[in-house]
């Protein structure tokens, strides 16, 4: 595991801060697990995001799209 360093509300850290070590734990494996899928959706949405650049940039537009759906 690594260490960063993010902001949060001042009630937020005191709260972490005041629960118990198991409690801080959990946390820290629910936050990881929230900014890996995060990340993964950031990913995702570039990848689609260039994909669609690309099929426009082929003459592929939305209208044209919506067409072939709609057969």
């Amino acid at each position: 595991m690594e260490t960063i360093l993010i902001q949060i509300d001042a009630d937020v850290a005191k709260a972490f801060q005041s629960a118990q070590p198991e409690q801080q734990k959990k946390i820290q494996e629910l936050v990881s697990d929230w900014l890996k899928q995060a990340m993964h959706l950031t990913k995702l949405q570039t990848t689609m995001d260039q994909m669609s650049d690309e099929a426009e940039t082929k003459g592929l537009t939305h209208d044209i799209l919506q067409s072939i759906l709609n057969e």
